[in-house]
């Protein structure tokens, strides 16, 4: 990838958070790039200049072949990336995340695409049996959500096996930066900066000290990403995180560190499910020659000057399980 500075590129998901920033520094690359999207940045404003735009449904076979013609590498960040709604709408995650997977590799496949990058996520591990995590770990995902990105990564490593498809995956760990949507984003990083911004106690779900993650900048993401299109092994796959271990206590702590004002917690410990250690084991990722490049003080004090003063509050709730056993996700599957 790095040898041709104008390869096409695709991007599905090209408009949403992580693509968005990833499609900015492919195109600062110089990579042709395409964007597939559902809904592909259809005002002018927010669109990049020099960037392709295309609108495709990943779940219908025809639209991925079409949007895919004549592209080198493809970044697959597409899909579904909240537990809760996977939890709310359990067909609507899996069409979105393991049949579009499935399209997106077969597309690839068909056309000779000579590398695919699949954005995974270490929510296919499932309750972490030992710290720091290995990518060989055992996968028990708890939620739909990590259900149909685990049968996403099947999809193409069957594809691997018996077709030789150049897929390498990548799962990341928990993702903050510029650009995410309060209304879905569910990362800590991003929802306790807005509450702190607007001067209110932090709601936190789960036992602060007990409940730990690690957290990479979405600029280093993308990096990671690109590096595991140049020299990731096909076939592989890489854990994408900082390495670094942070409780939701010391998060707040660093919150108040970079703001300047201490971040005060409100805990809620009647849901504890996810209040256990989530850190990757890294070393195969840095064994490519990545680093990251954001210590997470000066991440969160960049997210806090990009969102400015009273930015708008998060409102995506941590949802383990459906309120009710309705079919209420019958209409959107």
């Amino acid at each position: 990838m790095a040898a041709s500075r104008g390869q096409k590129v695709a991007v599905t998901g090209g408009s949403g958070f992580v693509g968005r920033n990833l499609v900015k520094e492919l195109s600062r690359l110089g990579k042709n790039v395409v964007v597939v999207d559902l809904t592909p940045s259809p005002e002018a404003e927010s669109r990049i200049a020099g960037v392709e735009y295309v609108r495709a449904d990943l779940r219908d076979y025809g639209d991925v072949l079409l949007a895919l013609q004549g592209v080198d590498t493809v970044f697959h960040i597409a899909g579904n990336a909240s537990g809760t709604l996977s939890v709310e709408y359990p067909r609507l995650d899996f069409q979105t995340n393991a049949v579009a997977t499935c399209n997106v590799g077969n597309a690839c496949l068909q056309l000779g695409v000579r590398r695919l990058v699949y954005l995974s996520s270490a929510i296919v591990y499932g309750t972490p049996q030992y710290v720091p995590m290995t990518e060989e770990h055992p996968t028990s995902p708890f939620l739909p959500y990590g259900a149909s990105k685990l049968s996403g990564e099947f999809s193409l490593l069957s594809l691997e096996a018996t077709a030789d498809l150049p897929v390498v995956i990548g799962r990341s760990f928990v993702i903050y930066g510029p650009g995410e949507d309060p209304r879905t984003a569910g990362g800590e990083v991003s929802q306790f900066l807005r509450w702190h911004l607007n001067e209110r106690k932090i709601p936190v779900v789960g036992d602060i000290d007990r409940k730990t993650r690690d957290f990479i900048h979405v600029f280093d993401l993308c990096a990671a990403l690109i590096k595991l299109a140049e020299v990731g092994q096909s076939g592989e796959i890489y854990n994408l995180g900082s390495g670094q271990e942070v409780s939701m206590r010391e998060l707040a702590d660093t919150i108040g560190a970079a703001t300047g004002r201490k971040a005060v917690l409100e805990p809620d410990e009647s849901q504890l499910e996810d209040s256990f250690r989530l850190v990757a084991d890294t070393s195969k990722l840095f064994s490519l020659g990545f680093k990251p490049s954001i210590p997470l003080q000066e991440g969160i004090r960049y997210l806090a000057s990009d969102l400015g003063e009273f930015p708008e509050l998060p409102t995506t709730a941590a949802k383990f399980r459906r309120d009710s056993q309705d079919e209420q996700y019958a209409a959107k599957g």
